[in-house]
């Protein structure tokens, strides 16, 4: 603490040493001109900014056609152009000084110009950065990292970071090691986002890879690129890896115990993907649920139905349950139905109807033909099943029924075949009414 204590006073008499000379500086004439030179471009780039920028935002929303990555780059621009006019106004002002009089004489201007240069840069690169919160820490982090550098004073600063920390057994923690990860991890893992979607978009655009080897390929990844950033994060840093090695695997027991449903969800989830019983677009029905596969998570399966709703279905369920896969090699699906006419219409007729109805809908398959056999002799009817052939499941399999008896209804109307249901006469015997007197 005592060591701390000390630095931070170096510093502070350092830096009061330091800002002292800058102050008597501004007393000579020259560097009172550099400064009233800035705030002139400062209020020049302003005004600029004020002529140009509503002009050049009406400019950027007839552009409906660009992709989406130029249209935030060109908003990026707008957002930044006080900053990027200033410095394209301060650089040339820069050279030329230094042209035509002393080096000395556009000393303050060079500062301020890489102070502002530096600025514009972090500025624009921190905008991959996805998440708001993280982006703005580094952001202002940059910001005061390169101002010290440019200033010179990087050397106090990591002095009096150093000094400030804990110690946790033989390693020594301290806030210089801290914000030197925070630092490089955030540009690993935005390094390893960015090359994880490329990939991404490239893999999917292979048509010899099925679409659940692209998932698998795809988390594979991601999980090797995102465990890369943080292995070579901490070791660039400092950290030591043993005990992390032996604390996680104290932390792995315990979780096997507490998460023994996730992590079966997990290796559920890679069985899926390996043996391709399942991938996204298929038809599948699992109990009472019936839709297509619209992802395949980590966890859990997404299917929807065709009311719209979406069940997230545990991958478990899905490697221990009966899975019907109405798409798994094929598309092809026989669907079957039932119905009975009555015992005075011809089977020879109503076989022949019945299969011509079939044909006449959209969506059976014409080159395999429907069938129509009679499977009993009911009560008060002759029974039939009627079987027919789709291949796009993902339309519903409700909706073709219907319209499969309803086109069974007009054909038997139109050849006169019956559909016969049982009738009931009622007799009320020993009616009073009809007693004989």
């Amino acid at each position: 603490m005592n060591d701390t204590v000390e630095v931070a006073q170096d510093i502070a008499q350092s830096l009061y040493s330091q800002a002292e000379v800058f102050l008597n500086g501004l007393l000579r004439p020259w560097n009172a001109y550099q400064i009233l030179i800035a705030i002139g471009l400062v209020i020049a780039a302003a005004i600029l900014t004020k002529a140009i920028g509503p002009r050049y935002h009406d400019w950027l929303r007839t552009r409906d056609g660009w992709p989406k990555w130029r249209l935030r780059a060109a908003l990026l621009v707008h957002r930044r152009m006080r900053l990027l006019i200033f410095v394209a106004l301060i650089w040339p002002v820069i050279w030329i000084m230094r042209e035509v009089t002393w080096p000395s004489r556009s000393y303050l201007l060079g500062v301020i110009g890489s102070l502002a240069f530096a600025w514009l840069v972090i500025a624009l690169a921190t905008r991959i950065i996805a998440n708001n919160a993280l982006r703005s820490i580094v952001r202002v982090g940059g910001w005061i990292w390169v101002t010290l550098v440019i200033l010179g004073l990087t050397d106090e600063a990591q002095a009096l970071f150093t000094s400030i920390g804990i110690g946790i057994g033989e390693t020594q923690i301290t806030l210089w090691m801290v914000l030197q990860a925070v630092v490089l991890l955030t540009a690993l893992f935005t390094v390893a986002r960015f090359l994880s979607h490329a990939s991404a978009a490239n893999i999917s655009r292979v048509e010899d890879i099925s679409p659940s080897m692209r998932v698998l390929v795809v988390k594979f990844l991601q999980l090797l690129l995102y465990g890369l950033a943080l292995f070579i994060g901490l070791k660039t840093v400092g950290v030591d890896l043993t005990g992390l090695a032996v604390l996680s695997g104290a932390i792995g027991v315990g979780l096997g115990f507490g998460l023994q449903k996730v992590v079966s969800n997990l290796v559920s989830g890679i069985i899926i993907l390996l043996d391709k019983s399942v991938k996204p677009g298929d038809v599948i029905s699992l109990g009472e649920t019936f839709g297509w596969i619209n992802s395949l998570g980590a966890r859990y399966v997404s299917v929807v139905t065709r009311d719209g709703k979406e069940y997230l279905i545990p991958n478990e369920d899905l490697i221990t349950g009966q899975v019907v896969n109405w798409s798994h090699s094929d598309d092809f699906v026989r669907l079957d139905i039932y119905f009975g006419t009555a015992y005075g219409d011809d089977p020879h007729l109503v076989r022949k109807v019945a299969i011509e109805a079939a044909q006449s809908v959209d969506r059976v398959l014409g080159h395999k033909a429907p069938v129509c056999h009679i499977v009993g002799f009911g009560d008060s009817s002759v029974d039939y099943i009627l079987r027919f052939w789709i291949r796009d499941p993902t339309g519903g399999l409700t909706n073709i029924r219907g319209n499969v008896y309803l086109a069974l209804w007009d054909a038997f109307q139109a050849h006169g075949i019956s559909i016969p249901f049982p009738q009931r006469e009622v007799r009320v015997l020993n009616d009073p009414a009809k007693a004989p007197d």
